[in-house]
């Protein structure tokens, strides 16, 4: 009688006959049967009209800024292509500036995955892929030569390979609980240390409030809320958060009390959601809270996904983050106002994030090996690292079609943001700054 181990093993390799590992490296994309601008204008329901030309103007600043705010076209792409059918929670929009620094529930700070708007259960290898061709693009932004980007992006495959082998062989819970012990040494990632130590929500007050108990207005980027709005977030929207925490860290919650709420943007595809900051008081003046409540539309694989239907977008978010990092937000927390679905989390509580100017030299190098390892702890953990590892194999082939991958979409991504800056210039997209 096979091991249970051991039937898991050969449920990897016998999907390597559903789509070969040499395949994964192959697009479709000149078999496309849609227009890439069209995904992207068709991806905004929910969102405000009025500043969608602000995530367009982000967008066009570069192609890297394009496939950040583009995630849309990535999943419509992916979901043409076949895929191995093995499922983890993705993290959706996994990229270089979604990785960054904050605070755990026992105060130490920690660097991992750090957006989850697009999270849903999906094949593993779209987070991979997508993972690696922003590495290609971070580094083409960052003023790296395109050899060198390949040698980053195969340094992010090996080390994703190598890291799900090793936690596939170990005991469960030491699989889970995997600690990343070379994260401080990228250069890149001891700088987002290092802006995350210097934070705290003190340094909040002044720059988002005038004085301690108002938010100030601060042009294309915050205003305060007032009226029904305002108590739609206050009453409403934070009865129906409080219910989703547990209740010793609703014991927490419950010695903070609300002073203000103001409307921020944030992001790059985050821009034209509804993102409500509310400022909150607990033991006096210099005990401020800043609680983010942001809206959260269906992932952009949802329609390409069977059974992934949820009643709430920010219980899924939350839901999907939980299953990934082994440590979350104290406050991480879903609520429901109006017609729309919101997240509710900490704002800024010791957080950094990775600069692109820390990427040149070797920092893209050590970023994407650590990149690697922290997406295949994520996978590890929210699905089966042994199918995955025996799809893999001991070899190289996965990793190096995962590269190819990469370099060929951030190619088809160069011209996707030609097509997008020639839609600006005809005036078929609006953008603002």
């Amino acid at each position: 009688m096979k091991s249970q181990t051991s039937a898991r093993e050969q449920t990897g390799r016998k999907q390597r006959t559903h789509i070969s590992r040499t395949k994964l490296g192959e697009l479709r994309t000149h078999k496309r049967g849609f227009q890439p601008i069209d995904i992207l204008l068709g991806a905004t329901a929910g969102r405000v009209p009025k500043l969608l030309p602000l995530k367009y103007g982000r967008m066009s600043k570069s192609p890297f800024a394009f496939f950040r705010g583009g995630v849309s076209i990535m999943a419509a792409d992916l979901a043409h292509e076949p895929h191995t059918g093995i499922l983890v929670q993705l993290c959706g929009d996994a990229h270089v500036q979604n990785l960054g620094c904050y605070e755990a529930p026992d105060g130490r700070l920690v660097f991992d995955i750090n957006d989850f708007d697009e999270s849903i259960a999906g094949p593993w290898e779209w987070d991979v892929k997508r993972m690696a061709a922003s590495i290609v693009l971070a580094g083409l932004e960052s003023d790296h030569r395109r050899s060198a980007c390949a040698a980053s992006a195969e340094a992010f495959a090996q080390s994703y390979c190598a890291a799900i082998r090793m936690l596939a062989a170990q005991p469960i819970l030491m699989s889970a609980r995997h600690q990343i012990h070379r994260v401080r040494k990228a250069r890149a990632i001891s700088a987002a240390w290092q802006q995350a130590e210097r934070a705290n929500p003190c340094d909040l007050l002044s720059k988002y409030t005038n004085g301690r108990s108002q938010f100030k207005k601060i042009a294309n980027t915050l205003w305060r809320i007032h009226g029904q709005e305002r108590k739609a977030i206050l009453e409403g929207g934070l009865a129906l958060y409080r219910r989703s925490l547990p209740p010793e860290r609703l014991h927490l919650f419950e010695f903070f009390r609300p002073l203000d709420v103001a409307f921020k943007i944030v992001g790059t595809g985050s821009v034209a959601l509804r993102d409500y900051i509310v400022l909150m008081e607990g033991n006096g003046p210099e005990d401020p809270l800043f609680l983010q409540i942001k809206q959260e539309t269906q992932s952009a694989y949802a329609p390409y996904l069977k059974r992934n239907h949820y009643e709430n977008q920010g219980q899924r978010v939350a839901e999907g983050q939980r299953r990934i990092q082994p440590v979350s937000d104290l406050l991480l927390g879903w609520t429901h106002i109006g017609e729309h679905d919101y997240l509710v989390r900490q704002l800024n509580d010791h957080k950094g994030g990775v600069d692109l100017t820390e990427l040149r030299s070797e920092g893209l190098t050590s970023l994407a090996e650590v990149a690697g390892e922290l997406l295949a702890r994520g996978h590890a953990r929210s699905g089966d690292p042994a199918v995955i590892a025996s799809y893999i194999g001991a070899g190289d082939k996965a990793a190096m079609a995962i590269v190819h991958y990469a370099l060929e979409y951030a190619t088809v991504t160069e011209a996707d943001f030609e097509a997008f800056t020639k839609a600006i210039k005809s005036e078929q997209i609006q953008t603002a700054s």
